[in-house]
């Protein structure tokens, strides 16, 4: 069961659904916008669940394009790789270097897109022969991005041609080091950059302002794969594959679906295909299937069941992998990655999942005491960024960190941790608050020692005595910004569902959507005058409940981490007799199994009176 359908132009006059202007966590719901005849056509045309047809209408998806945007398929969606400017040349000097045997040095980011970039294309250049040399640097002691010494390790060792991935598009200096060593460097990246690019070979990179392509949704991993293409073309176009098969470049989506992911790129367009692909190749995730071995040994040390999701990356793979980055180092998370052993696989995975533990209690550290420096910033809801700077805290956590408190207090966030007479720092940004941009700013400022990012997160280097100054810039820059944010934050509804339309099969049906990501929100629907017959306090911080309309229609809920907090307190009051409007995500019920499913329930209001 759903609302009425908007109209094409209710979305511009509807304030609040359901009444809801302010809910208990601050927001104003609001039912996504919908053409009711397309959503009507795309039901009938596509033979399929009519609230299924209003969440493809609410995306955007016109009728002629919703069969495609249901199952999207490759051949449809890729684009020519040369599309990206200086592909053709990185494709080039690639195809030189393996016909002539040289030694090719990768060099790639410690995250997620950074190790997943670097396991692609190391596992296409042993399929056609090429042994690469591998550095991921330590985040402690070299920091982000290329570094010379590196770079005249790798050539000591033979390399003539290095690659860097998910990184090197504004390493001026580095490049032109080693220009003048004799190294010639391709760079494989999507962070913003500027004009004149840096000296290389080629600079592939879909986000440097003279690149047309419009391919500004691909991660680094996406980048990768798109040279990868190219790369394959041109050494067929040489014979290179006269004697041998090529790469079966299918065989790495699975890797490129979880730098899309974890890197929280739009799952949109061709980025959206990438991931559905990806997440095809490797079946259900549970127990031994197709696909990258190391993902599925992470998986099952998460415990994750059922057909992959991008949620299994996103909270369950990709902590995991960007552990070793963070608290140990890369390369074990890039051995992981690249071995087809599931025996040496799972010892991997399980190293990586007790170092998930180790940055577990390092974070909780590190966030208490950022929360308590938030908090004596004064005025918990002023329009301004938060920058907060502790001694020593790890800085391989201060991401996360940032994170949870953009989330705690509806700001943009920035963690910095001290050492001597600089800090480096990671923030976090809201949606609407271009927080790259800031700190690049900051950097022409001369405010910064370095510093770069997307507009949802940035890092930097900053001098200690140069805090203060930092404060001051991003607040002038980003508080009216910030305010327009705050004021607009909303939680965006599918319509509403009868406790009894809460099944299985509907929670199947809408899967025909996924994946869900950003730029495709995971539908959400709403209970509206609801009462709460049962209630229960799960590990002292979850709670189960259930739920019930006038018609006697039940379901079951939950609310992870809710206790002590305003929703939790909802529900107490539902409990006693309050009546509710709720929202949340519909869940298979896995513990009653069949056709039973939940509503995993993250906000709520009281019913207004009449």
């Amino acid at each position: 069961m759903s609302t009425t359908p908007l109209s094409s132009d209710d979305h511009l006059v509807e304030t609040a659904f359901l009444g809801v202007t302010r809910s208990v966590t601050g927001r104003r719901w609001r039912r996504r916008a919908f053409d009711a005849r397309a959503a009507e056509t795309i039901a009938q045309r596509l033979d399929i669940d009519p609230l299924l047809s209003e969440v493809v209408a609410a995306r955007q998806v016109t009728p002629d394009l919703a069969a495609a945007w249901l199952s999207p398929r490759l051949r449809d969606d890729l684009p020519d790789p040369s599309c990206l400017k200086g592909m053709d040349t990185a494709a080039a000097r690639l195809a030189d270097a393996i016909i002539a045997g040289e030694t090719i040095g990768l060099f790639g980011d410690f995250d997620v897109d950074g190790t997943t970039s670097s396991a692609i294309m190391a596992r296409y250049l042993r399929a056609v022969g090429a042994a690469p040399l591998i550095h991921l640097p330590n985040r402690q002691s070299e920091g982000y991005g290329p570094n010379l010494p590196a770079f005249l390790a790798m050539k000591e060792k033979g390399a003539s041609l290095i690659v860097t991935l998910d990184c090197g598009a504004t390493a001026h200096g580095v490049l032109a080091a080693a220009a003048e060593e004799g190294l010639e460097v391709i760079v494989v990246d999507h962070h913003l950059m500027s004009l004149p690019a840096p000296t290389a070979v080629a600079v592939v990179n879909p986000n440097r302002p003279d690149c047309l392509s419009g391919l500004t949704m691909l991660s680094a991993g996406g980048v990768t794969f798109l040279t990868l293409v190219a790369l394959n073309r041109t050494l067929r176009e040489r014979g290179f594959f006269a004697d041998r098969p090529p790469p079966d470049l299918l065989r790495l989506l699975d890797l490129v679906a979880l730098s899309l992911v974890c890197d929280v790129m739009p799952l949109k367009g061709l980025g959206r295909t990438l991931t559905r692909q990806g997440l095809a190749l490797l079946g259900h995730i549970e127990g031994a299937g197709s696909g990258n071995q190391g993902i599925r040994a992470l998986a099952a040390e998460a415990g994750a069941k059922g057909p992959a999701a991008a949620a299994h990356f996103g909270y369950a793979i990709g902590p995991r992998i960007n552990a070793a980055g963070r608290i140990g180092h890369a390369m074990t998370a890039f051995d992981l990655l690249t071995t087809d052993d599931p025996v040496k696989a799972a010892a991997l995975a399980a190293e990586l999942s007790d170092l998930n533990g180790i940055r577990q209690g390092v974070e909780a550290a590190v966030l208490e005491e950022a929360c308590k420096a938030a908090e004596d910033q004064g005025d918990r809801d002023a329009p301004l960024p938060l920058v907060v700077a502790g001694e020593g805290w790890h800085p391989g956590v201060i991401g996360i960190v940032a994170g949870r408190l953009k989330e705690r207090f509806g700001r943009p966030a920035l963690v910095i941790s001290l050492a001597g007479e600089e800090g480096k720092g990671s923030g976090r940004s809201l949606p609407g608050v271009d927080l790259g941009a800031a700190i690049g700013a900051a950097v022409e400022a001369g405010l910064l020692l370095g510093g770069g990012g997307h507009p949802m997160a940035a890092g930097l280097t900053v001098r200690r005595d140069g805090l203060g100054e930092l404060r001051a810039f991003l607040d002038a820059r980003l508080g009216e910004a910030i305010a327009a944010a705050q004021a607009d934050r909303v939680l965006s509804l599918d319509g509403i569902v009868a406790p009894t339309g809460i099944t299985r099969s509907l929670h199947d049906g809408l899967l025909q959507a996924a994946p869900f990501g950003n730029g495709n929100p995971e539908p959400r629907f709403a209970l509206a005058d609801i009462s709460v017959r049962e209630l229960r306090v799960l590990k002292d911080k979850h709670m189960a409940v259930t739920l019930a309309d006038d018609t006697g229609g039940r379901a079951r809920g939950i609310a992870f981490g809710c206790v002590g907090q305003p929703l939790g307190d909802l529900l107490e009051a539902g409990r006693a007799g309050q009546r509710l409007h709720l929202a949340g995500r519909i869940k298979p019920d896995e513990y009653r199994g069949g056709n039973a499913a939940q509503i995993h329930l993250e906000d709520g209001a009281v019913v207004k009176d009449a």
